[in-house]
């Protein structure tokens, strides 16, 4: 096994989505924290690593791979002691892939970096209540899914799960999570919250994340 080097922040959703797969996987690896806030990933350093600039970013034996999505999926590949987390399976993976893609261009495109980047880093006061419909959607969403059966992708835990409750658990502090109106999604949330790494993996960065927040001041437009 190369020498795996994980760069990020526990704040980032992504970033914790990645921790929960090691983790799951036990497998060893390096973190570097980067100070994003401070632009630590533009220096030219980071830029050789990853020219989008982006955490996470995955160093594998001097090989480099970003986006949360490809990195977790690579993971499972190369060091899965089985094919669970992300099955051979082609309809089976379908769904864990559809589940990815849903993650990355409605959870957390559309509904969680849109406002972290307005209330977090550009400091607005006013938020369109199209931020707050999109969580809303986004919610509703994840409930659907999860009709049938325990987890994201069907009826065991894989790296869907990893990808969605990183961001699921990260809307929170912006629009509050109803248990009343989303049983089924409070289950699955507490389900993964049993799982002897998830608080170490994603619990903390939950709640460093939710103090950013609640450092700014914003309200949602009428």
């Amino acid at each position: 096994m190369g020498k795996l080097t994980l760069y990020g922040l526990d704040p980032s959703p992504p970033v914790r989505a990645v921790k929960l797969t090691l983790a799951a996987l036990d497998v060893p690896y390096e973190y570097v924290n980067v100070n994003v806030l401070g632009k630590e990933q533009l220096s030219p350093e980071f830029l050789k690593k990853n020219p989008q600039h982006t955490v996470p970013t995955l160093e594998d034996d001097g090989q480099f791979i970003w986006d949360s999505h490809a990195i977790i999926a690579y993971l499972v590949s190369k060091y899965g002691k089985s094919d669970s987390l992300y099955p051979k399976d082609l309809l089976q993976r379908a769904l864990v892939d559809q589940r990815l893609h849903f993650e990355s261009g409605v959870l957390f495109a559309n509904a969680l970096r849109s406002i972290s980047k307005a209330v977090i880093f550009l400091n607005q006061k006013s938020i369109p209540k199209e931020r707050y419909d999109a969580i809303i959607e986004a919610y509703d969403f994840v409930e659907t899914f999860l009709e049938g059966h325990d987890y994201i992708a069907g009826n065991q835990l894989t790296i869907g799960d990893f990808s969605l409750v990183s961001s699921v658990t990260s809307l929170a502090p912006f629009v509050a999570f109803d248990p009343v109106k989303y049983p089924r999604t409070d289950a699955w949330i507490k389900r993964l919250e049993q799982l002897p790494y998830y608080e170490e993996a994603n619990g903390k960065g939950v709640k460093l994340f939710a103090e950013k927040v609640k450092e700014k001041s914003f309200t949602f437009e009428k």
